[in-house]
């Protein structure tokens, strides 16, 4: 009686990790087919590193700050109400924009912030003070002539994990037992004639 439990128990075990590993799997796919158009999946910043993202880049009230691939919005509403500036965020997922947007109309923002539903990779940065980023290496790479024809001389980019390849950044915080991430801070020169 007891090999025959124990064989039924194995077979159970068995057929809930068959159906764990068989859901992983359709939500892998899910997830790709969802990103397949987007060059970064939504990955959340914990709000300490937010913190010392906009600490690192010095922002200023009044200041613009423009968050790529803004998510939830937490860098933008950061900004305005802890930093005073104004944020605007771009966006891909229609659920994110009008989350986020509603989000911010609810905490009496919406003349500080907002959310535009759009590619990064084709968003007018010449308005911009600080841009943030927290996308892949080759995201960052897509992305560099962007930042480079539109930014201002002294404009700041604040990278969060990844570096933007080719640049130089003025400053590399990485405190493992602080807070375990890497952020990069970039400041732009001026523009060559």
């Amino acid at each position: 009686m007891k090999i025959l439990n124990l064989v039924v128990f194995l077979g159970v075990v068995g057929l809930c990790v068959t159906q764990a590993f068989a859901q992983e799997s359709l939500y892998g796919q899910s997830r790709a087919k969802h990103y397949a158009n987007s060059l970064a999946p939504y990955v959340v910043s914990p709000q300490e590193i937010v913190d010392r993202m906009l600490e690192l880049a010095d922002l200023k009230p009044g200041e613009k700050l423009y968050d790529l691939g803004s998510g939830d919005g937490r860098i933008l509403i950061t900004a305005v109400v802890r930093f005073k500036a104004k944020a605007v965020g771009v966006e891909i997922s229609d659920d994110l924009v009008a989350s986020t947007n509603d989000r911010i109309r609810r905490l009496g923002l919406d003349n500080d912030a907002r959310v535009i539903h759009g590619n990064f990779l084709d968003a007018d940065l010449s308005a911009a003070d600080v841009v943030t980023l927290y996308l892949a290496t080759d995201a960052n790479e897509l992305l560099r002539p962007n930042l480079e024809k539109y930014l201002r001389n002294g404009a700041r980019v604040v990278s969060h994990e990844y570096a933007v390849a080719g640049w130089k950044p003025k400053l590399v915080d990485k405190d493992p037992e602080k807070h375990g991430h890497t952020i990069f801070l970039y400041q732009m020169p001026p523009k060559k004639k």
